[in-house]
């Protein structure tokens, strides 16, 4: 058999990524502040990009035919609108303004010693009350600023400033005094006075070199730090195995004054430097708003505040090609309007999905919203993905970072997705969420004298429907911080 090249035609299909889906997809799973924050950048760079401000109620307002104007705006409004000036006897603008005084003008009368923007220094800036705000102080500049007003000695603020630099983020320094007096040069009882004091700065309890340190400050600064109080510090591992019986026994209290001591535990901060530089969380706004319509159903509808305005200005786009020179000016706003384009029906596109899978969700937890958690319904993306013909790996991509606002709360789109436990005999399925908090509630409502273990409870489960295996019952049990039966039975015995 000769060999011998040859030339074949073949004919396949290929999903190809350009650039324009990629970001399209990247947009569909971004939150609204990251696509705000992208539009944002496209409205700098593309100068065929402007906004849409006609959903603005004040530019609504600024809209008003002439005959909605004021009376008392009536002739301003027309000089404005014809480019007519009024006469001389029109009011309002022969008002006489010298009987009207003004605390802030300035003493040459109106407009004297101002600039053409209305600063006595003929500048622009207008800026904002927010930016005269003083910047947040960290934690180190604030305790920087209490050693220059609390060490007046030369050493000691020496000593100081090197402990705070040795200070971590939980505003601990487990290092010894004696390690800090040899690194420094000086004795060691020194160093445990500059400790001391630094100890008591604002917030209390920093430089401790472990927890009970931490809170026996805390606990001296409140004058609470008794022998009884010191005990309980001593035997913190107690505390936190719940031997309750034992912490009475080493104290020596009864089981109601251990309990307002371990009460006054808890008001303590065990990391006072944690939360100090710590920003403030995101205030969390909603994509899609969901209220109650007076036959009982549920409206659904994209929140407006997060929605990008932007329009495509083709009449700068014309005007620009009539007036471009070269090829290249040419394809650069073919480009740009190319560009944009695609920016307004990918948006357009996002704010459909998003409202379409949220519908659909809606309909589908439907008990949630009307009966609480206990309601929730099991859920997972290929449900909702069969009944709005899209992809599993779209409806992920929708539903991640994006919020709903219900009668019940805030809650991400993700949370109504809920793994499926089997019923028994063959019955409905149960959320893993509802199940959670069914374990949550039999638990709250047991008696001291009789604590659920956890096959008390799976048998409780299997007579109410749910068919569950006992270590599942402990795995939900420890996610929700519920201690087992055995400390719960310790805890709850001790006030009887």
């Amino acid at each position: 058999m000769a060999l011998g090249p040859r030339l074949d035609l073949r004919q396949s299909q290929s999903l190809v990524m350009t650039p324009q889906l990629r970001q399209a997809i990247k947009l569909l799973q971004s939150s609204n502040m990251e696509v705000t924050a992208f539009v944002e950048e496209e409205l700098e760079r593309n100068p065929l990009l402007e906004r849409d401000e006609r959903g603005d109620p004040r530019t609504a307002a600024d809209e008003r035919a002439p005959e909605a104007a004021p009376p008392e705006h009536a002739d301003a409004h027309a000089a404005a609108t014809t480019g007519e000036i009024p006469s001389e006897a029109a009011a309002p603008l022969d008002a006489d303004w010298s009987n009207v005084y003004d605390a802030d003008m300035p003493a040459g009368g109106l407009g004297a010693g101002m600039g053409s923007g209305g600063r006595a220094d003929f500048s622009d800036d207008l800026s904002g009350i927010e930016e005269m705000a003083d910047a947040r102080v960290s934690l180190r500049e604030h305790l920087g600023e209490q050693i220059r007003l609390t060490f007046h000695d030369a050493r000691e603020r020496l000593v100081a400033a090197q402990m705070l630099a040795m200070v971590d983020a939980a505003g601990r320094l487990p290092v010894g005094d004696d390690a800090i007096a040899a690194a420094m040069g000086c004795e060691e009882t020194f160093v445990a006075g500059v400790r001391a004091r630094l100890q008591r700065l604002d917030p209390v309890g920093m430089f401790s070199r472990n927890l009970r340190e931490c809170l026996a400050v805390q606990l001296a600064d409140r004058n609470r730090l008794d022998p009884c109080m010191e005990a309980l510090l001593d035997n913190l591992e107690l505390l936190a195995r719940r031997d309750l019986r034992g912490l009475m026994r080493v104290c020596g209290v009864d089981s109601e004054d251990l309990a307002e001591m371990i009460s006054e535990l808890k008001r303590l901060d065990p990391k006072p430097g944690a939360n100090y530089d710590a920003a403030p969380p995101p205030i969390v706004v909603p994509d899609v708003l969901m209220r109650r319509l007076e036959n009982g159903e549920w409206a659904v509808e994209l929140n407006p505040e997060t929605l990008p305005r932007v329009l495509v200005n083709r009449g700068f786009h014309a005007r620009a090609v009539v007036g471009a020179k070269s090829r290249d000016d040419r394809a650069f706003l073919a480009e740009r309007l190319q560009s944009a384009t695609w920016l307004v029906k990918s948006l357009e596109q996002r704010a459909t999905t998003i409202l379409k899978v949220a519908a659909e969700i809606v309909r589908r937890q439907d008990g949630f919203f009307r009966h609480g958690v206990a309601h929730l319904r099991p859920l997972i993306l290929r449900d909702v993905a069969e009944e709005v013909s899209m992809h599993e790996s779209t409806v992920s991509r929708v539903t991640a970072n994006k919020h709903i606002a219900t009668p019940r709360g805030t809650f991400e789109l993700k949370y109504f997705f809920t793994t499926a436990i089997a019923g028994t005999q063959g019955g409905e399925s149960h959320s893993a969420e509802a199940i959670r908090f069914r374990i949550k509630e039999m638990i709250a409502q047991e008696h001291p004298d009789d604590v659920l273990s956890d096959d008390a409870i799976v048998e409780r489960l299997r007579k109410e429907g749910v068919d569950i295996a006992r270590r599942t019952v402990a795995k939900y049990r420890e996610a929700l911080r519920i201690p087992s039966s055995v400390q719960r039975k310790r805890e709850k015995a001790v006030p009887a």
